[in-house]
């Protein structure tokens, strides 16, 4: 996307609008072990920028780490699904999807600031997708108009005719997977990730925006005579391409973000000037907040009135992925990540920086990241009272639309609080990424 930003008055009046609230807490969507707390305590004396900056990288170490072990959690939950197929371990399988997605989103703070996180993602979480694509779908699907790849159904087909090629996709492995990623030049064309996955597991959400998620049978794995919908084995054979294809996409990144790997893109951000590193991590925030989430995931579903933008949109769980991709930004401003484990990451921070600057504009600060965490925990509040964000979205329902309005709103005065918090610290001209759109 291309990094147009804000003017400051804007993000100044936006943030001015904003009540500063506390922060009501939000629960995991999982439960975990409580261990010892691991925390990398700061000292009473000043907080660098290059301190700030190596914490950055430890907690991208931890954060990448978790989505590791969670994503090998669902590979194993995926396996024992597809060896008995059965409704209970379909069950299973999506809880450890979900449980995944805990970890993963409150890592795409680290995007848009490091190119490298930002060139591999889209293989790992790329949305919206056409998922007739991968598999069979209903007869009232659309696609993107254009998309030469949008019905090919890899699963039914052992050949796929794009154009003048033709492929051979008889032998599903997580190479092809990774291979067939913008089939013919469309970004609608996801073959892999996350979304590959929920697809696969959960199907299509044919609910529009009244309640209920995808519905897909476990009988769609069953071999022989009891399988539905056909292609039982392929298909079993693509979500096991994409489950391993995942850990090792994952597994990649954490060796960026290792302290024991020589060479690699940690010891290159460490090896930059701190102020650069200041850069990255307040660009990455601020893109994340503003053009991403609030543009892109939240904005783009709601003034469509559209479940089919909507980011979690096979398994209902958007709620749970915007809010932590909140908590991710809020992670690196206060430089604390709470792990699966339930232990505790904590060490210099730019709310220590800003503090040290401006102790009355760094409450202030902080008030808007708890603001916005407040109004992202409204959408998850609603969800567990049975209203879902695709129904959230739906056109003709102000009250209902408010909900996510409010978390633009939100996320809007954070990034003017982002850009604050740069200007204090001596970070100038930070222009977040808008994704091109634009905010009353």
């Amino acid at each position: 996307m291309q990094s147009t930003g804000f003017t400051r008055n804007l993000f100044a009046c936006a943030f001015a609008s904003m009540a500063l609230v506390s922060y009501a807490g939000a629960e995991q969507t999982q439960t975990t072990a409580v261990s010892t707390v691991s925390s990398s305590a700061v000292a009473s004396t000043q907080v660098t920028p290059a301190a700030v900056v190596k914490h950055y990288a430890d907690i991208a170490y931890a954060n990448y780490s978790d989505g590791l072990t969670t994503a090998k959690a669902l590979q194993k939950a995926v396996e024992t699904f597809l060896q008995a197929p059965t409704e209970a371990n379909l069950a299973k399988a999506k809880e450890a999807w979900i449980a995944a997605r805990v970890p993963y989103q409150q890592t795409e703070v680290f995007r848009f600031g490091n190119a490298i996180v930002d060139d591999w993602e889209g293989q790992v979480n790329a949305w919206p997708l056409d998922e007739g694509l991968i598999d069979y779908v209903d007869a009232s699907y659309e696609h993107e108009l254009g998309n030469e790849g949008a019905k090919a159904n890899i699963i039914a087909n052992a050949t796929l005719k794009i154009g003048n090629n033709s492929l051979d996709v008889s032998k599903l492995t997580p190479k092809l997977l990774a291979d067939l990623n913008e089939l013919g030049g469309s970004e609608a064309n996801v073959a892999s990730g996350y979304h590959a996955i929920e697809f696969l597991l959960w199907g299509q959400d044919l609910n529009g925006t009244n309640p209920g998620a995808g519905k897909r049978p476990a009988t769609d794995y069953t071999a022989g005579k009891a399988c539905t919908n056909g292609n039982c084995e392929r298909r079993a054979a693509y979500l096991k391409a994409a489950a391993e294809l995942l850990v090792n996409d994952l597994d990649e990144m954490v060796k960026q973000w290792s302290p024991t790997v020589a060479n690699n893109y940690r010891q290159q951000l460490l090896n930059e000037k701190p102020e650069d590193g200041l850069r990255k991590m307040l660009f990455g925030m601020g893109s994340l907040a503003l053009g991403e989430l609030a543009g892109e995931r939240i904005k783009v579903a709601l003034e469509a009135n559209s479940p089919e933008d909507e980011h979690d949109c096979f398994s209902d769980n958007t709620h749970y992925s915007h809010y932590y991709n909140g908590k991710g930004v809020k992670n690196i401003y206060f430089g604390e990540y709470k792990r699966v484990d339930g232990s505790v990451l904590s060490g210099p921070s730019l709310a220590d920086l800003v503090k040290q600057k401006d102790a009355n504009k760094a409450k202030a600060i902080a008030s808007a990241f708890n603001n916005t965490e407040q109004a992202l925990q409204a959408m998850v509040d609603s969800a567990k009272n049975g209203f879902a964000f695709d129904q959230l979205i739906a056109a003709n329902n102000k009250k209902a639309n408010q909900i996510p309005q409010n978390a633009i709103q939100a996320l809007v005065a954070e990034t003017a609080a982002i850009e604050m918090a740069a200007g204090l610290i001596g970070v100038s001209n930070l222009s977040p990424d808008t994704a091109d759109h634009e905010f009353n």
